[in-house]
């Protein structure tokens, strides 16, 4: 009852109301709020923090900047929602401020749009050297169950490009990635989709910003090259899987592309099946059958392997490896 009163007392507020409805749309910074509802950097502050006290936002730091949304959890989140819902349609006030968020998004696009122009050389010579990605999401896709997923976690996301692709499949999808570019330009093409329940954060993979046994899908893509130790990444994504929840992992097969790790970072030139297999034992996963998608004619010299495991069931006795994998090949 504390909570409630506590929530309505916050919410009851023009400023605050006004608020909730900007952040029910889109997460914003303070001083993109500030731009929007032409009020003082301290006012604004002081709104969000007893906003964000009553549990009605969350708000997370992405480096410098703090970035705030509607509270997806708890009874702040459901007060928050049953509150956008009474929100009389064609209001003034509420109706320019969404029309100045969409002067706000329309930077953000230009701003990404602008880093991929930059960085796009690099993408497409490094795509040109393996299989048309088309394939690889494809053959991740076929990897998921039919029903709906409710929590997917998308690990170092960078463009957020899996988090598109998984969108019709899941009902809550979550980027972790360190680089405050990637982030911007994959939360520019988040919301340019209108892919609301898919969002990005900044977080590290071996540290995840996330509850025990909380995820029902997680994939690691064209991710595991870059890491110090790829072991400790995959442990640490199993603590988060759900018992039953699933792992898919897309990497490159072992090869001699040295410039990769010269000019592109690669710590790892690739991975042999049973190295990435023999992790995930340890994690405590159980690993399936190991997709293999060869290069194909131009200049592609780059096996994609695609390796998918599963959390055992709670309680469960673990199963044997080749019954593991039947029942991934069937999904």
């Amino acid at each position: 009852m504390d909570g409630l009163v506590t929530g309505l007392r916050a919410a009851g507020e023009p400023t605050r109301l006004r608020l909730l409805a900007l952040l029910a749309q889109s997460e914003l910074t303070v001083s993109e709020i500030t731009q929007i509802m032409r009020q003082s950097q301290p006012r604004v502050s002081r709104h969000l923090k007893l906003l964000c006290e009553a549990g009605l936002l969350d708000r997370f730091r992405e480096g410098s900047w703090v970035f705030y949304r509607l509270a997806r959890l708890g009874q702040g989140a459901a007060l928050a929602q049953a509150l956008m819902a009474l929100l009389p349609a064609g209001d003034p006030v509420l109706t320019r401020d969404i029309e100045r968020l969409e002067e706000v998004r329309q930077g953000r696009a230009e701003r990404a749009a602008a880093f991929f122009r930059e960085n796009a050389e690099e993408w497409d010579r490094i795509r040109a050297l393996y299989v048309p990605e088309a394939r690889v999401e494809a053959a991740l896709l076929a990897l998921v169950p039919e029903t709906r997923i409710a929590n997917m976690l998308d690990l170092g996301t960078g463009t957020g490009r899996l988090l598109e692709v998984f969108a019709g499949k899941v009902e809550s999808g979550i980027g972790l990635d360190m680089s405050p570019e990637m982030l911007a330009f994959a939360r520019a093409k988040l919301e340019e989709g209108g892919l609301s329940h898919c969002q990005v954060r900044q977080g590290d993979l071996f540290d995840l910003p996330v509850p025990d046994d909380s995820q029902d899908l997680i994939t690691l893509h064209q991710v595991l090259h870059y890491l110090d130790d790829p072991a400790a990444a995959l442990t640490e994504a199993a603590r988060v899987l759900k018992p039953g929840g699933r792992l898919l992992i897309a990497d490159f097969a072992p090869h001699e592309l040295d410039f990769l790790r010269e000019e592109q970072a690669h710590r790892r030139l690739g991975f042999a099946p049973e190295e990435v297999s023999a992790w995930c034992a340890r994690a405590g996963l159980e690993s399936g059958k190991i997709i293999e998608l060869p290069p194909e004619g131009g200049e592609a010299k780059l096996t994609v392997l695609i390796w998918a495991a599963e959390k055992p069931a709670a309680g469960g006795r673990k199963q044997p490896a080749r019954t593991a994998g039947r029942r991934l090949e069937e999904a």
